[in-house]
């Protein structure tokens, strides 16, 4: 525990002494740790387009909104437990970094009862109302009741590289990360090969799954617990709850995963105004392929909350901006990349991973329309991570509301109910709530760091 320690501080003296390396440094094992990740997601979806079919494809789209309000609810207030955790040893104070450590194994206890409860009494009803065929409301529930009864095993691996991230750690977690996504890849023809033989080869995908997160879930348990390599101390006498730092955590992480449940919200309330089980299995797999692309903006946004933590916990505010600045100036760099690309390649991508003309031509669009909001999604993800590491979870949580509730969702019933116009339709809808939402969120991310400098500069 001592060495872990030691660690810990040379590791945040190394962040202060060089900012813009610390940066890379952070984000870089993430990336590669995601990118292993989104490979996986495109094997999964290559395999279960290819053997099983178009409708598991489509059935893949109908699960996904409930996948992503669990992804976001944990996620979200991961941002939350690394945010604070940060801020903690950035200010010396270890013995609140042990305690909120704490808060999120009782968080994460929580969240899997309530996700297993759910599953119970709605598996199959929450996709009968999204419209879609029965033989694919029946994948689709299949799917998602073996993946949500075993979502425990991500609750907690999520949660752990939440706090180990909190103490700059990314590289072990995205290790582990990476050998999950590995084994769920060799898993994946196995299990779907064996179970499409009765029909059920979708089923047999979300057994990989599983299991492979029960394996990457058992080797982070087996190296914070026993091995105790970890600079935090995992205790049982610290599973009390803490009212105070529950709600910094929270203050944080509450709105982070509000905004990425009203996400998955808006993907429900895409895929009703799609209307069309090929328009959603359209939409499911323009969205995964991009995902893969856009890791280094996610990495670098991510690794943003730590180090703006830290350096807002030792009160090194000069670092903050120029950290700040440095991010988002490669941020853009690779959106843009990836706006040219997927204009480029996409019509030669897409039909790689289906063989129906109907999906790959409404994908196909999706990105023609979509690429053009990829620098303004940027800012807007960047922006809002950073305000994160400041302890501002609000800001997010309201840029959110605007994009999804307030522009996407009226704007895209009125042009598809109203209107009648096809599904492009809701690709511009995406990228015209993209530029009003940036807009506001770097204003508000200006206007949060103005406020603590004349902080600062009024206590000096």
């Amino acid at each position: 525990m001592d060495t872990a320690i030691n660690d810990n501080k040379n590791r945040l003296d190394e962040f202060i002494s060089n900012p813009k390396r610390s940066l890379w440094k952070l984000a870089l094992p993430m990336m590669f740790g995601m990118m292993v990740h989104s490979i996986y997601m495109l094997t999964d979806t290559y395999f279960i387009g290819n053997l099983v079919g178009n409708d598991a494809l489509s059935a893949l789209g109908y699960v996904f909104p409930y996948m992503f309000i669990i992804l976001g609810l944990t996620f979200g207030l991961g941002a939350g437990v690394t945010a604070v955790i940060a801020r903690f040893i950035g200010e010396q104070s270890k013995l609140k970094a042990d305690i909120a450590s704490g808060q999120t194994i009782l968080m994460g206890i929580v969240i899997s009862i309530g996700i297993i409860v759910f599953t119970f009494f709605f598996k199959e009803d929450i996709f009968l109302i999204q419209n879609a065929d029965q033989s694919v409301v029946d994948l689709a529930s299949g799917y998602f009741n073996i993946l949500s009864n075993g979502a425990v095993f991500l609750v907690f691996s999520m949660f752990i590289r939440a706090i180990l991230s909190g103490e700059g750690d990314n590289l072990f977690p995205m290790k582990v990360l990476g050998i999950g996504t590995v084994l769920n890849i060799i898993f994946d023809p196995v299990f779907i090969y064996y179970f499409e033989q009765n029909g059920r080869g979708i089923e047999g995908a979300a057994i990989a799954t599983v299991l492979s997160q029960l394996i990457s879930c058992l080797i982070l348990v087996y190296y914070l617990v026993y091995k105790k390599r970890s600079y935090i101390d995992f205790s049982v006498r610290y599973l009390k709850f803490n009212y105070n730092i529950i709600k910094e955590i929270l203050a944080v992480g509450v709105p982070s995963s509000l905004s990425m449940i009203m996400m998955a919200m808006g993907a429900f309330i895409f895929n009703l105004l799609l209307n069309s089980d090929s328009a959603v299995a359209a939409f499911n797999l323009g969205s995964r392929i991009e995902h893969l692309f856009f890791l280094p903006i996610i990495s670098i946004s991510s690794s943003m909350v730590t180090l703006v933590g830290m350096f807002y916990g030792a009160k090194k505010f000069d670092l903050i901006c120029s950290t700040i600045k440095y991010g988002i100036k490669y941020s853009l760099g690779f959106s843009i990349s990836c706006l040219i690309f997927f204009l480029a390649v996409s019509q030669y991508i897409i039909p790689f991973f289906t063989d129906s003309a109907e999906i790959t031509q409404i994908a196909i669009s999706y990105f023609s329309v979509v690429s053009f909001s990829y620098p303004f999604v940027t800012i807007g993800m960047t922006t809002g991570r950073i305000m994160q590491g400041l302890g501002r979870g609000t800001p997010l949580l309201f840029i959110t509301l605007i994009r999804v509730i307030l522009i996407n969702a009226p704007l895209g019933w009125y042009l598809r109910r109203v209107l009648e116009l096809p599904v492009e339709s809701v690709w511009y809808c995406i990228l015209f709530s993209s530029v009003i939402a940036s807009s506001i969120s770097i204003v508000w991310m200006m206007r949060i760091i103005k406020e603590q400098e004349n902080k600062i500069s009024s206590v000096t």
